[in-house]
């Protein structure tokens, strides 16, 4: 089934919807962007493909196989989040658990452009100012995105920029790989603190 006919399947469902839903901390606007339809509209629809009895891989299948109303289809990355947030939703897996791990993020937007949010994480010495713990820096596209390893050696943190305006940006951070909840917990409140520093000093 195309995402098109599963919205047209499940319009009435989702304009009687109390109120948008916020699963795996990504909101209803960003999933139906993404994939042509709410968390309101794929919870069902993965309900009537038999998911709450399947694997995460076999839910991801189903995701995937779904098309977006454009005609494109959902890539994997949009596929797993897809996945997660419904067996978070239904569950089949606890608070920040993904198919590697647990994982938590946290966005702040600041009113700077983005070549100034980007240089705040890529360059050391303006990092290490919000940022004192030591992160490797394994790939990055100039003012959008940054791949890191944490401290640890095992954990990733990736970063990813958005514009907001000339003068005004966004970064989310997403530490995945995380060995279970009460780190995931522990990391959440980290980055949290660390954001909140972030925006207060690019902003002084």
């Amino acid at each position: 089934m195309t995402m098109s006919k599963t919205k047209k399947a499940t319009k009435k469902s989702s304009k009687s919807s109390a109120r948008p839903l916020t699963i795996a901390r990504i909101g209803d606007e960003a999933v139906a962007k993404a994939t042509g339809c709410s968390w309101s509209e794929w919870l069902p629809y993965l309900d009537r493909k038999g998911c709450r009895h399947m694997s995460h891989g076999e839910i991801a299948g189903v995701v995937a196989r779904c098309a977006h109303p454009s005609g494109k289809r959902i890539g994997g990355w949009w596929s797993q989040m897809v996945t997660v947030g419904y067996e978070q939703a239904r569950g089949l897996r606890d608070k920040y658990e993904t198919a590697r791990g647990y994982q938590v993020g946290g966005s702040r937007t600041v009113g700077v452009p983005v070549a100034e949010l980007f240089a705040a994480f890529a360059d050391p010495k303006l990092r290490k100012r919000w940022l004192p713990e030591p992160i490797t820096v394994r790939k990055h596209t100039k003012n959008k995105s940054l791949r890191c390893t944490w401290k640890d050696g095992r954990t990733d943190v990736d970063v990813n920029l958005f514009a907001k305006g000339k003068a005004k940006s966004m970064a989310h951070v997403q530490h995945s790989k995380l060995p279970d909840k009460k780190s995931a917990t522990r990391m959440k409140t980290f980055w949290a603190k660390r954001l909140d520093g972030l925006a207060e000093r690019l902003e002084a």
